[in-house]
């Protein structure tokens, strides 16, 4: 019979290819809550109570033996190395005494035979949990009960006292790049923020959790303090100046497992076989149909080294530029993205027959990886042990995202069209316009032709002879009062405009500039959308009309009125000429932007369910729409000619060319296609949670993501640049999702996962919109708070809130170029709720700062600052 280590990743390798056990200390005394420390070289642990054991990593046989330091006469409960490296310092903290010992020098005596001795700088300050050297290894953080104690390094001394909490501190850090400044958290479920100095309390937060927090570290790189708790919980914590210390991201571990095992459906299987045949060697009374279900304490919190070699596949692994977190709990290591918030490996020890240690009560982890692996510290929870792990950190992450790396493999998607178009592909259709453009009545054979009857006068207009008119008086008086012609002035600006490129070095629009009212009662405004040369905009109301204004919201709207229902979408012809619009009423109309009038309607004959979604695709080859579980490719061609005896008869054809179903969904609650260029992949997002790739060259569906957020996917906003701003051919792969209670996650289609998650908004009720600029470096989102957020695409907090809206904001768009009065602004666009009145909770669109009814516009980018923004996603 097989052992389950065999059974363990036998693709990649046994598991002592993952997880060694280097070596295990038995302990006279358990050993089970105690904070463990690591360095790069060195462990350290206590050793039967009172003993202080310092371990060399190291592989040489001359560091196999470890320092045995004693000078406690009471169990050490906290253990921590010094900041820098010359000299070496770690602190060890027992009821007794807090003392800090030179590792060079104890060493140096240990060799010489001598005993070590340590500098005592606290004597009696209680049951002491967490120990942290300063920055600077000039003061010593020790939490004891209730207080911390600030002491000196050197000698004994209390520098500062603090005292705030209200139940045993359990972790205290120290921020790098605010001067003076402390974080501790504590089991009254809170964290506060201290001046170490002077003693202050600079914050106080409220109570997170019913569970005690354990843990604390800091992200230097994000500025953002993490915290997790006793059931699993994580909380971020932003420490930007201006955030108030907002959370930015609650972290359920224990579903983010789940869902980690729903996505690696093969690494799962593998896991339950070795559950299965580790049951034949467990020595547990309990009956085969129980269970137990623990809790994952989250103990440790560590940076994880990503600079490792994964070989052929680096440029398919997802985290390898990601910054990730080791999550150190009782059951096992856990390795979670701090971009998407995802876990990217999971290492249970129960899965793993080699190791001693089932059940951790503490855990200490290296930063820092050495020679691609990573040394863990682990205690036994109910047993006297102790034990060194070694972790290959590439092998452990490559064995499990084995799925991930495949899959990219073998897609190969991607948004810009690389090849030409296969025979059968739906997208072969032949135009309508060869067809149309033949004569419709063909003479028959032996019929006479006949002379129509026409009038006398052949010019559509006579002129009048003037005999009842006054007669001219003056005599070749000169014209003085001759105007400049508006239209080629606004044609050479409107040139000159549209020579510029999109600016790529200003910072996001932050200052209304201009607002009207589009309604003079409340009506919900449904959508906007931007014509491709950002000089229209296009709002489609509740009331059944269809605006379109001029970019800089002067002059009156073009009303385009017909539908019956809602106006659900809007969308613009790549040529700027055609808009298309679906309603409630299940009707699709294509208008002339040049008459108001529709060029051609489809009419409830041909549509089941109410049409969410439709626009122009393939360079406007074809009408993209979605309807029920379904979305379908129609192919048209527009006359807008009129005959005068069948005036009411219109000239457009339109013909289904294919229906795409969506699996297992009841209703697609978003699409998204790319018009701007060639493009054969649909998105699409089902009421399911379900997000499916749809290749329209292949004529079939190229991947399936589940449950790609907790609720169903209201909005899918790809990036697609514009004709004004230039961008790598890798960034158009990129693109958005949105869901109620959920965030924005910025998905990859190379490697079908998620890439980065946004968050710090609020949307809990509302489908709060999303858009992304075009040059691909800012993305905007509306919240419930009365606010509009925009985020840098490299960072997961906002950047901006733009605050003043008088309601929620659920809606907002970019304009695609450059404004026309200042240089290198970008307008975006807003949608609010004003009160709900009529069951119509919409009101009027804005532009991000919202006022009352209003349409605002809002720009200001700050052309005497300087911004650098780095490539997307580098």
């Amino acid at each position: 019979m097989e052992s389950p280590v065999d059974l363990c990743f036998t693709e990649e390798g046994c598991s002592h290819d993952i997880v060694l056990e280097k070596q295990v200390f038995r302990s006279k005394v358990p050993e089970s809550h105690v904070q463990l420390a690591c360095n790069l070289h060195y462990c350290a642990f206590p050793l039967n109570g009172n003993e202080l054991c310092i371990w060399n990593t190291g592989d040489s046989p001359a560091h196999h033996q470890p320092l045995h330091l004693v000078g406690h006469h009471h169990s050490i409960t906290a253990l921590a190395f010094g900041s820098k490296i010359n000299p070496l310092l770690v602190c060890s903290a027992s009821c007794d005494y807090v003392i800090v010992w030179n590792l060079d020098e104890c060493i140096k005596k240990a060799l010489q035979g001598l005993m070590p001795r340590g500098i005592v700088i606290g004597t009696l300050l209680g049951m002491v949990l967490y120990v942290r050297f300063s920055p600077d290894d000039q003061a010593v953080a020790v939490c004891a009960g209730n207080r911390i104690y600030m002491l000196n390094a050197k000698n004994e001394a209390i520098l500062t006292e603090l005292e705030g909490h209200l139940a045993p501190v359990t972790a205290a850090e120290f921020c790098t790049w605010e001067r003076n400044m402390l974080i501790s958290v504590s089991e009254d479920r809170s964290f506060k923020v201290w001046d170490y100095c002077t003693g202050l309390l600079i914050y106080q937060s409220a109570v997170l959790t019913a569970f005690p927090l354990l843990s604390l570290f800091i992200d230097e790189e994000n500025k953002q303090i993490i915290t997790g708790c006793a059931d699993g919980q994580l909380w971020i914590f932003s420490l930007l100046s201006g955030h108030q210390y907002r959370c930015v991201v609650h972290i359920n571990l224990k579903k983010e497992r789940d869902k980690f095992y729903s996505k690696t459906g093969k690494s799962r299987q593998q896991l339950d076989q070795i559950q299965k045949f580790s049951k034949l060697y467990s020595t547990n009374d309990m009956r085969p149909e129980e269970t137990v279900e623990t809790t994952l304490p989250v103990l440790r919190i560590e940076h994880c080294d990503q600079s490792i070699n994964l070989g052929k596949e680096e440029k398919f692994f997802p985290a390898v530029n990601a910054r990730c977190l080791w999550i150190g709990s009782s059951t096992g290591l856990f390795i979670i993205n701090l971009a998407n918030f995802e876990l990217e490996a999971v290492l249970h020890y129960k899965d793993y027959s080699g190791l001693t240690i089932k059940f951790a009560g503490s855990c200490a982890l290296m930063r820092k990886a050495v020679n691609g692996k990573v040394f863990c510290l682990l205690t036994s929870m109910f047993e006297n042990t102790i034990a060194l792990l070694e972790i290959n950190l590439a092998a452990l992450m490559r064995s499990q995202q084995s799925d991930f790396l495949l899959c990219g493999k073998e897609k190969r998607l991607s948004v810009i069209a690389s090849c030409s178009l296969l025979p059968n592909s739906p997208l072969c259709t032949e135009s309508f316009k060869k067809e149309s453009c033949k004569p419709t009545n063909k003479k028959k054979l032996g019929t006479k032709s006949t002379m129509k009857d026409q009038s006398l006068v052949f010019h559509s207009k006579i002129k009048s002879s003037g005999y009842t008119t006054a007669p001219q008086m003056t005599m070749f008086s000169p014209k003085t009062n001759l105007k400049k012609n508006n239209k080629i002035s606004e044609w050479k600006s409107s040139c000159k405009r549209k020579n510029k490129e999109y600016l790529l070095e200003n910072s996001p629009p932050t200052k209304s500039e201009r607002q009207i009212s589009v309604a003079n009662k409340p009506t919900s405004i449904c959508c906007i959308q931007y014509s491709g040369d950002g000089e229209l905009l296009a709002c489609g109301l509740a009331d059944k009309s269809l605006l379109v204004f001029n970019s800089n919201l002067t002059g009156t709207p073009a009303v385009f009125s017909g539908h019956d229902g809602a106006i659900n979408s809007v969308g613009w012809s790549h040529d700027k000429r055609w808009l298309v619009s679906a309603s409630e009423d299940r009707t699709l109309r294509i208008w002339s932007v040049r008459n108001t009038e529709p060029a051609l309607f489809l009419g409830k004959e041909m549509f089941h369910k109410s049409i969410r979604f439709a626009q122009f695709y393939y360079i406007d080859t074809f009408i993209l729409l979605c309807c029920g579980a379904e979305f379908r490719l129609l192919s048209y061609y527009l006359d807008t000619s009129k005959d005068d005896l069948k005036r009411y008869k219109q000239k457009s054809i339109c013909k289904s060319v294919q229906k795409f179903p969506m699996a297992s969904t009841v209703e697609i609650t978003s699409l998204s296609a790319i018009n701007d260029f060639y493009s054969y992949i649909i998105l699409a997002a089902g009421s399911n949670r379900t997000l499916e790739v749809f290749d329209l060259n292949a004529g079939c569906s190229a991947a399936v993501i589940p449950d790609a957020h907790s609720r169903s996917v209201h909005q899918i906003c790809q990036n697609k640049g514009s004709a004004f701003s230039t961008q790598p051919l890798e960034a158009y792969n990129l693109f958005m999702t949105t869901a109620t209670g959920d965030g924005i996650k910025l998905w990859d289609l190379r490697t079908l996962r998620c890439e980065r998650r946004f968050e710090g908004h609020i949307n809990r009720c509302h489908p709060c919109g999303i858009a992304v600029t075009p040059c691909g470096q800012f993305i905007a989102c509306g919240s419930e708070d009365k606010s509009a957020y925009i985020y840098e695409m490299r960072s997961s907090t906002f950047s901006h809130k733009l605050a003043g809206h008088t309601e929620s904001v659920i809606n907002v768009a970019f304009s695609p170029s450059s404004p026309q009065k200042i240089q290198g602004a970008a307008y975006p666009y807003s949608v609010r709720y004003k009160d709900h009145l009529d069951d119509h909770p919409l009101n009027f669109v804005i532009l991000m700062t919202l006022a009352e009814v209003r349409l605002k516009l809002i720009s200001t980018f700050n052309l005497n600052q300087e911004i650098l923004l780095p490539s997307i996603l580098s």
